[in-house]
């Protein structure tokens, strides 16, 4: 792949700002930069950029502390201003298919079909005439997809291609286990969590629910009266109080007990239609996933195994310029970052 296919990852979050970018060693995956930083409160609200200037400001901070001169990037929406919906139609042939979306999309999504950009995948679970095949069609807000675009633009970077959190986590899985498994991928952000589970490799469910890691946090930093740096550390276990054990347990059963209830009802569902193909396993990415005790937990309720995902583990990088203490702790966290660094440029 030549160096003018490379995309920049941007995963913008309601809490952080995380980027990835690579290049190809003979056909392997090579880190060249990776890093995140923090975004103002308010910054970012369900997916839509509420202070563009301040999300501009920490991006170029964070372009000129790694050094990045790529200006195409890449990036990725969720929340209510995207909906992906799967949807099955007869097998039709690539100009029929286009031409169907065109004139039938508005059915299948809640939005004026005037307010959002169309685009659509025929998954190919069907192939001959007179069967059906399953087609993932994306709608998303205009007016939320132009505010990234003119962010972007103030600094003078390129965007060429627009994903969805859950796709981009997607991709960013496939490339590591290469692999058509049935599993559930969840990723839980500050505020929201994202689920999207995979029969045979291929998006079965996939919904966003509004429960994320930072309600946690301020539970804690409330009921043990520690600011909130000292209650993220408590949250991922780098600090162990002294005080306030049975405090800091009801308050984590709380939470975590919400995150698994909307887990389990997701896989259910899916178990539901689909009882021929069980799911295997559970992957958690996102700053969520590495609360203290969570993926043992979540595990012990749904029966599944769980493991945390680490996107950098089949990647190349110098050790000299990354230090892979960092990349293994900020793994979880750069899955949909990586997802999107993944893919190339068209334009």
């Amino acid at each position: 792949m030549s160096k003018k296919d490379l995309v920049l990852g941007v995963d913008v979050g309601s809490h952080s700002l995380k980027i990835c970018q690579l290049k190809y060693v003979r056909n392997t995956p090579q880190i060249v930069a990776v890093g995140s930083t923090f975004l103002p409160e308010g910054a970012v609200s369900d997916g839509s950029l509420e202070q563009p200037d301040e999300v501009a400001e920490a991006l170029a901070r964070l372009l000129k502390n790694l050094k990045i001169r790529n200006r195409k990037v890449g990036f990725s929406i969720s929340g209510y201003s995207v909906i992906a919906k799967k949807v099955n139609l007869p097998v039709l042939s690539s100009e029929e298919l286009e031409e169907y979306i065109e004139t039938e999309a508005e059915q299948y999504i809640p939005f004026d079909i005037d307010e959002v950009y169309l685009d659509y995948q025929d998954l190919h679970t069907g192939s001959e005439a007179g069967e059906r095949t399953d087609v993932m069609l994306v709608a998303a807000k205009k007016d939320v997809v132009d505010g990234y675009l003119q962010m972007f633009s103030s600094l003078k970077l390129t965007p060429v291609l627009v994903d969805v959190d859950g796709f981009a986590f997607e991709n960013s899985y496939e490339f590591a286990q290469s692999s058509g498994a049935n599993v559930a991928l969840i990723d839980i952000g500050a505020v929201k969590m994202n689920i999207n589970i995979l029969a045979n490799g291929i998006s079965s469910l996939a919904r966003d629910v509004l429960l994320g890691s930072n309600m946690l946090t301020e539970d804690l930093s409330e009921a043990l009266g520690v600011d909130y740096e000292v209650a993220e550390n408590i949250k991922i276990g780098r600090e162990v109080p002294s005080s306030g054990k049975d405090v800091i347990e009801d308050i984590f059963l709380k939470n975590c007990t919400e995150w698994v209830l909307e887990i389990k009802k997701a896989v259910d569902f899916y178990h539901s239609n689909n009882p021929q193909t069980p799911l295997t396993e559970i992957v958690l990415a996102g700053g969520g996933a590495r609360v203290v005790g969570f993926a043992g937990f979540l595990g012990r309720e749904t029966g599944l195994p769980v493991s945390l995902f680490n996107p950098f583990s089949n990647f190349d990088f110098d050790r000299k310029k990354i230090d892979p203490v960092y990349l293994k702790a900020a793994g979880p966290e750069m899955a949909i970052a990586a997802g999107i660094a993944l893919r190339h440029s068209v334009i």
